[in-house]
């Protein structure tokens, strides 16, 4: 038996790393459309569960964990900008503003599945045009939900945090660590 986390995400791997250097790192290619009737903070946890349901179909002997992050302001969730326009209307929708970042997370292994979500509020500054426009133009933000990374220059926009900084990350690596150890002895 094998420990696979369902990502692609470097940062993740990384995270990964501090519960177990022993895993394998496999990337869930699924369709990440949610329909309308999963609540806003459900998506994280549903989009996580499908992309280790679909990992765990290639490895039905391992154990799967599937991560997704959201960032939600309202009902409102932002993904990953996808151009420079984007991304500077994320960010001036977020300056000066409290959202919360969501990490849901399944762990599988054959018919067991435990899934669960860990919330964390991050509180922006007051954020100037010129700002946004320079950090839009870096590569930082393009590759993480919200538009921002807060472990790089992103972080000079967060007044305060309340709640996990490795779930903003990307990987509430704290409760997937107490999680993972429940499963496991469950088994």
């Amino acid at each position: 038996m094998k420990i696979i986390l369902a990502s692609a995400s470097p940062r993740r791997r990384e995270l990964m790393k501090m519960i177990t250097e022993d895993f394998t790192a496999v990337s869930a290619d699924i369709d990440e459309t949610v329909p309308q009737n999963v609540n806003t903070l459900e998506v994280s946890e549903y989009i996580a569960e499908r992309k280790a349901k679909a990992v765990a179909e290639k490895y039905p002997d391992d154990v799967v964990i599937g991560c997704d992050t959201t960032v939600i302001y309202g009902s409102k969730i932002f993904g990953k900008p996808a151009t420079h326009e984007d991304c500077t209307e994320v960010l001036e929708y977020l300056s000066g503003k409290t959202h919360q970042v969501v990490t849901g997370c399944t762990i599988v292994q054959g018919n067991k599945t435990v899934s669960f979500s860990v919330v964390t509020d991050v509180s922006f500054r007051e954020l100037s045009f010129d700002e946004i426009g320079d950090y839009a133009m870096t590569s930082e933000p393009y590759d993480k939900a919200g538009g921002y990374g807060i472990q790089g220059k992103g972080a000079l926009f967060i007044e305060k945090i309340n709640g996990d900084y490795y779930n903003v990350v990307g990987l509430p690596v704290c409760r997937l660590n107490q999680e993972l150890k429940k499963f496991l002895k469950e088994k």
